[in-house]
């Protein structure tokens, strides 16, 4: 876990019951969950194995060690774990390099939460390699700190990330709001205690309590984060 701001705890959203916002990286901030199948299409495909498209639901917003061990039993393909992390993450990077688009509404967003000094993390399933490579393009600055997959002792779905990174804002994590975009991430800032703005990128998520749906992260703003804070004022 980095951190850029010094002195976490002391920072509070005034005047609101939220108190922080933390946010999933792919297909939440950045339109990057395509490339991570893309990549892994391409990867077993070298191996000699066609992945079948039914099993990107099942992979999709995951840590790299279920998702890569879920894709070697299926395919009985004969290599480690530890060496196709190492090509999923090479093949992501290349894919980065040449583009990374932003999820609409991405950018407004982070400015606005910056403006109004509202303390932010970016918490990912994501290795701490790829997230150094993504953030500068965000923008490092609108980040108090980040939390990588590979850094907590269980990551999505299990709680851990939201926690770690609510505490290292100084925040209570039910004063948290997150926004996520696959049905793993929601589970695991919903089992923090967090509340959760969904953006499905792949798969299909429902409204329930402590839970918003919208279909883009143009319909939030810091008004609408606000609100769902309304009955722990």
């Amino acid at each position: 876990m980095t951190s850029t701001v010094p002195a976490l705890g002391t920072l509070t959203a005034q005047g609101s019951a939220l108190q922080a916002v933390l946010l999933d990286m792919d297909g939440t901030l950045v339109d990057t969950e395509g490339f991570w199948w893309d990549v892994e299409v391409e990867v077993f495909a070298s191996l000699g194995h066609t992945l079948d498209e039914a099993w990107r639901h099942v992979v999709v917003g995951g840590p790299m060690t279920r998702s890569a061990g879920f894709l070697i039993e299926a395919t009985g393909a004969d290599i480690g774990l530890d060496e196709l992390t190492v090509l999923l993450n090479d093949g992501f990077e290349s894919r980065i390099d040449h583009a990374l688009p932003l999820m609409p509404g991405a950018a407004r967003l982070l400015a606005e939460l910056a403006e109004h000094e509202i303390p932010t993390a970016l918490v990912s399933a994501s290795h701490r390699r790829i997230i150094d490579r993504v953030l500068p393009i965000l923008g490092r600055e609108y980040f108090a700190l980040s939390v990588a997959g590979d850094e907590v002792p269980r990551t999505k779905p299990h709680p851990d990330p939201y926690l770690a990174a609510a505490a290292g804002l100084g925040a209570d994590p039910v004063r948290c709001a997150v926004i996520e975009d696959t049905v793993t991430g929601v589970t695991s800032a919903e089992a923090a205690g967090c509340q959760v703005v969904a953006v499905p990128s792949v798969g299909p998520i429902t409204p329930a309590a402590r839970r918003a749906v919208v279909s883009s992260l143009d319909a939030v703003d810091l008004a609408f984060l606000h609100g769902l804070m309304t009955d722990l004022r």
